[in-house]
């Protein structure tokens, strides 16, 4: 019953773009690739708790940084038509190598739940656990399927927003209910061709970039802009950029 969107199991983790992709971009995104940002689990449950014990490969703890951003996941729960927000699985402060948490409810009912991942940790194993004698279903779907993809520096990424549910791309699919893939690499976002060909790969209804802040120069986003553009519109004749 639970749907993953955002990121996909591969080897010892979850991740944004293929290991094998990411070894030909740079050492950057090869290792900010297994942070599970723009990562989500939806299901329907009637639980009165929902619990999670997340194991995480790698730990984004920073002075500059709500832990409850970089290594929290958020709870939303469907209401008329609107996700709204249940709370957060608060890490503690000394975490190592994963933790668990609990919301809760008032009453029993079946809803809607989506849980968004850390932004710039490593999931490893995640496991959602619910009251013994609940029910649990698949979610509905997006109503917009087909996912908006994103990329750019640390501020697509998700830095450094207080927890996973507040980074823009999060806000923009409750709004409208719709998939997105974030591919921010905070500090790691330069156009090259390589991750170019890959987004253009990608099945999307559209594209948004910003990674100018990550540009070294002027003269490499004048290099590198029109060409990334140009390849995705290749591939996609049709869809906003």
């Amino acid at each position: 019953p639970f749907s993953v969107y955002g990121v996909f199991k591969e080897n010892d983790c979850y991740r944004r773009i293929p290991e094998k992709t990411a070894k030909l971009i740079s050492d950057g995104v090869l290792s900010l690739s297994t942070n599970s940002a723009g990562g989500r689990v939806r299901f329907k449950t009637d639980s009165e708790h929902i619990s999670v014990t997340v194991k995480m490969g790698a730990v984004g703890k920073m002075p500059h940084f709500a832990l409850t951003g970089s290594v929290g996941l958020d709870a939303y729960v469907e209401h008329e038509g609107e996700e709204r927000y249940i709370g957060t699985f608060i890490p503690p402060f000394d975490i190592a190598d994963g933790f668990e948490g609990t919301v809760g409810f008032s009453g029993k009912e079946m809803r809607k739940i989506t849980i968004f991942l850390p932004t710039y940790s490593t999931v490893s194993e995640l496991y959602i656990g619910v009251d013994s004698d609940s029910r649990l279903e698949k979610s509905d779907d997006y109503s917009i399927s087909k996912p908006v993809v994103y990329y750019g520096s640390s501020i697509t990424q998700g830095g450094c927003s207080s927890r996973p549910g507040n980074a823009y791309q999060s806000i923009i699919s409750r709004r409208i209910c719709c998939d997105f893939i974030n591919l921010g690499f905070s500090g790691n976002a330069k156009g090259e061709p390589q991750m170019a060909e890959y987004i253009a790969g990608l099945n999307m209804s559209a594209f948004v970039y910003d990674y100018d802040h990550n540009a070294p120069t002027a003269e490499h986003l004048q290099k590198t802009h029109e060409a990334m553009f140009t390849t995705i519109r290749n591939a996609h004749p049709q869809i906003p950029i």
